[in-house]
């Protein structure tokens, strides 16, 4: 039985890597030809934009995987049983049960694999990719680190301690120093808003001036930081929630929460990523489902243009119901797992009447 066991899950990973890897060349392309409207912005050049699409390549893995394990297990296991070999194991004693525990050993070892990608290995290549892009672009004037960037602005240099989407940025240092080099000024604002013409507006301040008079500390209620960066400059240098691993995203959250910051989007990330096991499994279960279930009497190709719709239609649902999360406030643990457990007990469901 154990042969038979190898072999199952020998085609199945065979499968899902074969779709894996024309996926991944695909979206690798499209990626390639969107990266190439910014040659010529900076110093960023062709080899820049390969550099940036091949580092992206284990982030890319870790997107593709769902729908890979769900086509790739369809392919592997529909031509077996077109080629009647599943109809053979079966006659030969092997149950159904025994055929669905043989795929899901062989999707345990690339959930492995996958788990490796997304929190060791996706998250630090893509934040290199992105920090080397965005030096390309501006010089070596900007410096990213994981939340933020610092940036030299005439004879001031600024850090961002985060950047959020729609211009908001948080935790702003503001070193003013005169032409020997000496600090002369400290601001830090606890939010700034970044206006259209490149104008940033400074809130929640608290400036320390120094002079030869002694130290003075004022609290304007805003200060306005003029020809600094543009929103679409702004939006290049950040880092998205998805770029950084599980534990970073956890720890994110939970400095957002004690600064009463608004953690949605980190934390859908968050959950996004920790369900990511729970995903792919459903994947194979679904595509167990194809294959037992009430289309196993229709072709290789019929199931598999069937599969491609079902996984187009449960991407799209997956991210419309976590953004609708994030528009109604709903707790992303919720709108990331209920689209994934209502899928696995459609799966179960037909299994069981296949059993």
């Amino acid at each position: 039985m154990k042969t038979i066991d190898r072999y199952i899950a020998k085609h199945t990973i065979w499968g899902v890597l074969s779709v894996l890897f024309l996926f991944v060349i695909l979206f690798s392309f499209l990626e390639l030809l969107a990266q190439i409207n910014d040659i010529g912005k900076g110093n960023y050049q062709m080899l820049d934009v390969f550099v940036f699409t091949g580092y992206t390549v284990p982030k890319r893995i870790v997107d593709l995987m769902p729908v890979s394990i769900l086509l790739g297990s369809i392919v592997a296991l529909g031509l077996l049983a077109d080629h009647n070999e599943l109809t053979a194991m079966q006659a030969a004693g092997v149950s159904v049960g025994r055929i669905c525990r043989s795929v899901l050993s062989a999707g345990a070892l690339l959930l492995l694999i996958v788990f490796v990608l997304a929190e060791f290995l996706a998250p630090p290549m893509e934040q290199y990719a992105r920090i080397r892009r965005s030096k390309a672009i501006y010089g070596q004037g900007i410096f990213l680190t994981k939340n933020g960037f610092w940036a030299r602005h005439g004879h001031s240099f600024v850090h961002v301690g985060k950047i959020f989407s729609g211009g908001m940025v948080t935790d702003v240092e503001i070193f003013e120093h005169d032409n020997q080099g000496r600090l002369t000024s400290f601001i830090h604002a606890r939010g700034a808003t970044v206006l259209d013409n490149s104008q940033w507006l400074l809130k929640g301040i608290k400036q320390i001036i120094f002079s030869e008079q002694g130290i003075k500390t004022q609290n304007p209620p805003s200060l306005m930081l003029n020809s600094f960066l543009s929103l679409e400059q702004v939006g290049i240098l950040e880092l998205p929630p998805a770029s950084l691993s599980i534990s970073d995203l956890y720890k994110f959250v939970q400095g957002l929460r004690q600064r009463g910051q608004n953690e949605q989007r980190y934390a859908l990330a968050f959950w996004q990523k920790l369900s990511l096991p729970i995903t792919n499994l459903v994947m194979v279960m679904l595509s167990l489902a194809f294959i037992f279930g009430p289309t196993r009497s229709i072709t290789a190709g019929r199931r598999i243009a069937m599969a491609s719709l079902v996984g187009i239609a449960l991407y799209l649902a997956y991210q419309i119901i976590g953004h609708l999360g994030l528009l109604f406030e709903l707790p992303p643990a919720i709108t990331t797992l209920t689209p994934v457990l209502a899928v696995l007990g459609v799966a179960l469901k037909m299994l069981k009447r296949a059993a």
